[in-house]
């Protein structure tokens, strides 16, 4: 499949920037305590997944990965293309350590958001050490609160934060795992239009996050 190019993406990326087994722990360091957007969790179906639609990362799936893990029911992938001599692709394909790969648009099931995954090279540094790094390349991120999961394989490290919207004069839920490969990380990011949106897809994320394998 061709892969999106962000520069097609703009529109897109600028309206969401404005608008059983599994046990967690809160990680150490920064952050840790910290209760994003009044609890990201609280009164949702946090901890619930989706039912399974598909896999991504292998081939034919849309986006090739490092990882593979399980989509919603109807939510559809495809690969992005970043330009490397384009400065629109810089500041909106790439965040932190991480470039934008693949994006999982929630609109075929009724949401409006999307699981992205992103990927980076090099072999230093942990999980949390790319979220932190991710977080902080946001400069509208804030009240991150980061944890390690021990369901499945690899274990994962996760953050739940908040990114203001200048433009809607308010804050909107936002979380992401990121995993360490033996070719880079990965980290997978739910956005959504606001923290409404972003509640009801927590399944679909709790369903990559569940099936999460390395390639």
């Amino acid at each position: 499949m061709v892969g999106r190019t962000v520069r097609g993406l703009v529109p897109v990326l600028l309206v969401a920037g404005a608008l059983a087994g599994c046990s967690t722990e809160p990680d150490a360091g920064a952050g840790a305590g910290a209760s994003p957007g009044g609890g990201a969790t609280a009164g949702t179906d946090a901890g619930k997944t989706a039912a399974r639609g598909g896999t991504v990362g292998g081939a034919g799936s849309g986006c090739e990965l490092r990882v593979t893990f399980d989509v919603a029911k109807r939510w559809k992938a495809q690969a992005v293309a970043l330009d490397p001599d384009s400065p629109v692709d810089a500041a909106l394909g790439t965040q932190g350590p991480v470039s934008m790969v693949c994006e999982i648009d929630a609109k075929p099931a009724g949401h409006l958001g999307f699981l992205r995954v992103w990927q980076g090279d090099g072999k230093g540094g942990t999980p949390r050490q790319v979220l932190e790094a991710f977080v902080a390349a946001d400069e509208n991120a804030s009240r991150a609160a980061y944890t390690r999961s021990t369901v499945g394989k690899p274990a994962v490290t996760e953050v739940a934060y908040t990114v203001h919207s200048k433009v809607m004069e308010e804050s909107r839920e936002a979380r992401a795992f990121a995993v360490v490969t033996p070719d880079g990380p990965v980290v997978v990011h739910l956005g959504g239009l606001d923290s409404q949106e972003h509640r009801a897809m927590l399944p679909a994320y709790e369903l990559a996050k569940r099936s999460l394998r390395l390639r």
